[in-house]
């Protein structure tokens, strides 16, 4: 999406499998968080997002890769954070189902 930067599964599949520091933000509805999610993955629904930005700000060097169902929720998210609080997050083109149709695993959420 323009002005956003994104990376697909393949290249998150090798950022993760290279050790790197990466925080996967969830941006789905709660039932599809539910449903499964990538491994680490921290739920933050779209709508919530205003409220918790202020959490999201890059430490350590890591990079910050939103994803939702299909790309569209977390392009939104990355292109909000970028113009009101100036974090570079990285949106998942294709999300979680282009996750999945690479091959990667989905998980369970973690019980809170």
């Amino acid at each position: 999406m323009f002005g956003v930067n994104e990376m697909d599964a393949h290249e998150l599949r090798a950022l993760l499998d290279a050790g790197e520091k990466v925080r996967l933000i969830d941006v789905r509805s709660a039932a599809e968080f539910n449903q499964g999610i990538i491994e680490g993955g921290e739920f933050i629904p779209l709508h919530t997002l205003p409220l918790k930005m202020n959490e999201l700000v890059n430490k350590d060097d890591e990079k910050l890769v939103i994803y939702c169902r299909s790309g569209s929720r977390s392009a939104q998210a990355c292109m909000y954070l970028k113009q009101n609080a100036d974090i570079e997050a990285i949106n998942l083109r294709g999300g979680i189902i282009s996750w999945h149709q690479s091959g990667n695993a989905v998980v369970p959420p973690v019980a809170a």
